[in-house]
């Protein structure tokens, strides 16, 4: 353990208290129109802790294959746990979205895995960062649009069907940069194919 990996836990921490504080504003004391602000407070924490891990391994000369692992996968909780909790009212992002994220970081997660334990380390693609900037950049909108939503300057539906428009646009890209990871490693997917034969 080092001080990175002790950020990217952060971010596994803070994933349920997004969604506790989204659910249970009211009995947390929360009114409905602090909620946005508090909620952008805890993602930007958790988007802190992801720019500043990997900084810190590579400063600190503490990069390692366990950090390699950990980051996306805790990368791929927090962010696909706020994701869900947008599926809730009064966001309401439709559910089949939120399964395109998880089938890709599903099937990534589980490759990297594998590779990792037949003794060669997936590294990140560039895709795979602009993915997250993307994602960042959506959950934080969605959030902004729930400021003018709790002043009561726009709609309910008004607000459900731009969060829709979002999270399918970050959706899409997440495809996309899913189907270049594997295709970028298809010699490894090649080899781990050939081992089973």
């Amino acid at each position: 353990m080092n001080i990175a990996h002790y950020f990217t836990f952060f971010r596994i921490f803070v994933s349920p208290i997004f969604l506790l504080v989204y659910i249970a504003h009211e009995q947390l004391g929360i009114s409905s129109t602090l909620l946005p602000y508090v909620l952008i407070f805890l993602l930007g924490m958790s988007e802190f802790s992801d720019a500043f891990d990997g900084y810190i391994a590579r400063k600190t000369n503490q990069v390692t294959d366990l950090g390699k692992i950990l980051d996306p996968m805790a990368d791929s909780i927090y962010r696909i746990s706020v994701f869900l909790t947008f599926t809730l009212d009064p966001i309401r992002v439709p559910m089949i979205l939120i399964f395109v994220f998880i089938y890709r970081d599903s099937v990534i997660s589980t490759l990297r895995t594998i590779c990792a334990l037949r003794g060669y380390t997936l590294a990140a693609r560039i895709s795979g960062k602009i993915k997250a900037v993307i994602q960042a950049i959506a959950a934080f909108s969605i959030l902004g649009l729930m400021i003018p939503h709790s002043l009561g300057m726009i709609t309910t539906e008004t607000l459900h069907l731009a969060s829709t428009w979002i999270v399918g646009i970050a959706a899409a890209y997440a495809f996309l940069s899913g189907a270049e990871y594997l295709y970028a490693n298809r010699d490894h997917i090649s080899k781990l194919l050939k081992s089973h034969d």
